[in-house]
């Protein structure tokens, strides 16, 4: 076991599995790694680490009785590492930043929770906390972590995680994004999908604000490394314009796929066989009132297969 990480008194337990353990919550480590990080690519660097801490734990303990909080522990404090360091690179990003857009497989919309713990909406609102705070949240509020486990992962006393927990809880309440039923793959979420990509795509303005809610907000990502609005745009008629304007910009051979992104209908372009843009958007009553589109090319990257969370 590494200096540092997190001891288990437990009784011993010999059906305790090394291999088995860490492949049975690999999924779960990465979403709990996507949620406090908004990388994919820091989660997937913190799962590996993760292994590498998990096989010197078994090799070295006589047992682990509960393997599932036990890696969520090691996967947490790794997490809450990366998000610490990249505090620096976020105070000089250039625009508004945006997650790396995590494409999934579309069933994630049967768990509603983890389909609004992994959504833009929800992502950007985490984003606002501190990373003790969004290690706390997403700890309890998602994967129902007890305050004692949370503790440990964290490095606080339980009096202290309740505290935090609470001051968590009222930043995400009084920011939370309304979300519906466009995370899952009924009729009405598929018609939504269908209106809104059949009028950005044939450019018929008045179509598109037929889908468009009057409040609508769009956020771009490019960091300053492609073309992308600095600022959130907002209002139906200004967002439709600006995506009208993106479509008469288009240049060379563009190809789309429809794709789940973080838990929500969205669109994966390709220009010139290339992974351009990733968008994705949310709707209440059949109208879209916020969409995502991420184009730093740092980013989008990440969207290239589909990935599994779970909790």
């Amino acid at each position: 076991m590494t200096a540092g990480e997190p001891a288990d008194p437990a009784p011993a337990d010999p059906t305790h599995g090394g291999l088995d353990d860490f492949v049975r919550h690999r999924d779960l480590l990465f979403t709990i790694a996507y949620e406090i990080t908004g990388s994919v690519a820091d989660a997937e660097d913190v799962v590996q680490e993760s292994y590498l801490r998990w096989q010197e734990a078994v090799a070295g303990a006589t047992e682990i009785r509960h393997p599932r909080a036990y890696l969520a522990r090691i996967a947490t404090r790794q997490a809450l590492n990366r998000n610490r360091g990249n505090a620096r690179r976020r105070e000089e990003y250039v625009g508004p930043w945006l997650p790396e857009p995590l494409v999934t497989v579309p069933d994630v919309a049967e768990d509603a929770v983890l389909a609004e713990s992994v959504s833009m909406a929800m992502m950007v609102v985490l984003d606002s906390l501190t990373p003790d705070e969004r290690a706390v949240f997403v700890l309890r509020e998602v994967f129902a972590f007890g305050h004692d486990e949370i503790a440990a992962a964290i490095g606080k006393s339980p009096v202290a995680v309740r505290q935090i927990a609470h001051r968590a809880r009222s930043g995400v309440q009084s920011r939370r994004p309304d979300l519906d039923s466009s995370t899952s793959q009924n009729a009405a979420a598929q018609q939504v999908t269908a209106r809104f990509l059949q009028a950005a795509t044939t450019g018929n303005l008045q179509d598109l604000l037929d889908v468009l809610a009057p409040d609508v907000v769009l956020i771009t990502d490019g960091g300053g490394k492609v073309n992308a609005a600095r600022r959130p745009i907002a209002t139906a008629d200004k967002v439709g314009r600006f995506l009208l304007g993106i479509r008469d910009r288009g240049v060379g051979d563009a190809q789309y796929d429809l794709v789940t992104v973080n838990g929500r209908p969205g669109v994966r372009a390709y220009l010139d066989g290339v992974l351009d843009t990733v968008l994705t958007w949310n709707a209440v009553d059949g109208r879209v009132t916020a969409i995502y589109l991420v184009r730093n090319p740092d980013k989008v990257g990440t969207a290239d297969r589909t990935r599994s969370v779970t909790r």
